[in-house]
């Protein structure tokens, strides 16, 4: 499974979901931010490359849909709503993500 983890500025949430999954196995993953400024801005290629893109919020998934529209048909896209109040690798944030979205890498 390749999973795709996508937040505002690809600085806190995603790169935690990216790293805690990477270890799965079975699971490749891959992190991007929908923002301009981005630590690493979403490319197309990524969302070709994804079987499941995870959004930390919904508003993440109305821009993805709006900038990137044409490039997700067939594409499966899961809101994990987790706010962003979380520091990198904070201990919380790892447990919702493996609660949230670790269901989702299992089937």
């Amino acid at each position: 499974m390749r999973a795709l983890f996508l937040c505002s500025r690809n600085r806190l949430r995603s790169p935690t979901a990216e790293q805690v999954f990477s270890s799965w196995p079975g699971v490749e993953t891959d992190s991007a931010g929908l923002a301009s400024d981005a630590a690493t801005p979403l490319e197309p290629e990524q969302i070709k490359w994804a079987d499941v893109l995870f959004v930390m919020e919904r508003r993440h998934k109305v821009k993805l849909t709006k900038k990137f529209g044409r490039y997700l048909n067939g594409k499966r896209i899961v809101c994990l709503d987790i706010p962003d109040k979380y520091e990198f690798m904070d201990p919380e944030l790892v447990g919702l993500l493996e609660r949230k979205a670790g269901r989702f890498m299992r089937s």
